[in-house]
């Protein structure tokens, strides 16, 4: 059995993050609901995590350029997004850390929960789409989840915000 190094979150003047991944997929604001009434609940902190797809191989830096900008614009906007989304849900005093990545998914979700010793929770929407729960779902939840060194909490798609804000 492989010991683990305790995570920072556990001692004195730190305190528990909640991640969520955001996108404009429909079940992100499922996961993003819980996750501020579970920070609220606790005393924790929130983090957003956007995901910058990388951009495919080309010879052309003004093209590859232009690409980051754009998506990095769409990032806040999402960002923006999410906060009125919290503010109209009467978390007003909740403010968010905002982290933009570029990479694979999986593999920055990771990177930046190894980076953050005071993340604690990962919080994932499942989609209500019939082929699965989604592609970051079924990633993390595939082999990779055993190296984990957090829970992950999958909150389902068709929740209300009164079922959420009753399991939260």
């Amino acid at each position: 059995m492989t010991t683990r190094k305790r995570r920072q979150l556990f001692e004195q003047g730190h305190k528990r993050k909640f991640l969520v991944i955001v996108d404009e997929s429909p079940e992100m604001e499922t996961a993003l609901a819980y996750a501020v009434r579970r920070s609220q609940r606790t005393g924790g902190g929130l983090v957003l995590l956007y995901i910058i797809d990388p951009p495919e191989a080309t010879h052309w830096l003004g093209v590859e350029a232009a690409f980051r900008e754009e998506a990095t614009t769409k990032a806040h906007a999402v960002f923006r997004l999410c906060a009125r989304k919290i503010h109209n849900w009467g978390f007003a005093d909740l403010v968010a850390e905002e982290r933009i990545r570029e990479g694979v998914r999986a593999e920055e979700v990771m990177r930046l929960i190894e980076e953050d010793q005071d993340i604690g929770v990962l919080v994932l929407g499942a989609s209500t789409d019939p082929a699965g729960p989604g592609p970051l779902v079924a990633s993390l939840a595939s082999a990779k989840v055993a190296s984990f060194t957090i829970p992950i909490t999958v909150v389902p798609g068709n929740l209300s915000l009164e079922e959420i804000e009753g399991l939260a």
